[in-house]
């Protein structure tokens, strides 16, 4: 009987574990290969070292597409939580919440080509929607994304909008798994809301919170779609991210082995960030006993 529910479980994985080899494995594989080598997507392969990422450290590209990115980060992580957990308390107990998950998830499943497309109309510095709604109430607006100062804010202000749906329905889902009972005793002790939302609400949403900050965070260094169809990087490569720099080292410039290179990079900066993050939650994840 043991054989045979192992053999039916495997039999299950073998789908996901076939997709993940094929597709996750064997690519990071051979990327890490490739970094080690000197090619342009036709000819034969030369080994050179650590050359590419000697050539990655010193490139002037390749640190403005860091900065790039982590002034991304900066901007949509800690913004994005902070309204997507203020949102899901507000709609958790609302009458309707599940007509309002609906709007706030839908952009979540349309295409970034197609979020990109609208929100270059909205911000366009002369005929957008944003700049006519600060004009009637007397404010010149920017050009969004031909100011080399605000195009990361614009393009910030787009994937915090574009993800909100998604964490808002994550922490829902962590705030209907507290126990009301909690709330109940803090009442009889005379609690005030706030105190019950920094004593209760926070810490026992903690491991959501967590999940929610790693996947933000991962996603935020893997920033793509909104730079290449908003502004191709520009203007002046001011929205010039590490995974553009990846697509232009790749596939403009044939320079497969350098972007290898710095795609690995990338997964070690991705790797390190998720370890410490892992290391720091004993510190204030709190797990429900």
């Amino acid at each position: 009987m043991r054989k045979n529910n192992a053999l039916w479980g495997l039999i299950f994985l073998t789908p996901q574990l076939l997709g993940l080899i094929i597709f996750a494995i064997i690519p990071l594989i051979s990327a890490l290969v490739l970094s080690f080598m000197e090619w342009d997507g036709f000819g034969e392969r030369s080994f050179v070292g650590l050359e590419n990422f000697i050539y990655q450290f010193s490139s002037s590209d390749f640190w403005k597409a860091t900065y790039n990115t982590i002034l991304y980060t900066v901007l949509t992580v800690p913004i994005g939580l902070m309204i997507s957990l203020l949102l899901a308390i507000a709609l958790n107990k609302i009458k309707g919440k599940e007509i309002y998950r609906l709007f706030y998830f839908m952009p979540v499943v349309t295409s970034s080509v197609s979020i990109g497309v609208i929100w270059m109309w909205i911000l366009n510095g002369d005929l957008g929607i944003l700049n006519q709604a600060l004009a009637m109430i007397g404010i010149v607006g920017p050009d969004w994304l031909t100011n080399t100062n605000l195009v990361m804010i614009s393009i910030a202000m787009l994937s915090i909008w574009w993800q909100l749906g998604y964490n808002m329905v994550i922490f829902l889902a962590g705030l209907q798994g507290i126990s009301k009972t909690y709330y109940e005793a803090a009442e009889i002790d005379g609690a005030s809301k706030f105190q019950q939302f920094r004593n209760i609400t926070l810490p026992m949403l903690s491991p959501t919170t967590f999940f929610v900050a790693i996947m933000a965070i991962i996603g935020s260094f893997q920033v793509f779609d909104q730079a290449f169809v908003m502004t191709n990087g520009g203007p002046g490569k001011a929205s010039y991210t590490m995974v553009y720099h990846i697509y232009d080292n790749a596939f403009v410039d044939f320079r497969f082995g350098e972007s290898s290179a710095a795609a690995m990079i990338l997964f070690v900066v991705i790797l390190i960030f998720t370890l410490v993050q892992f290391k720091l939650q004993k510190r204030w994840v709190h797990y429900e006993e």
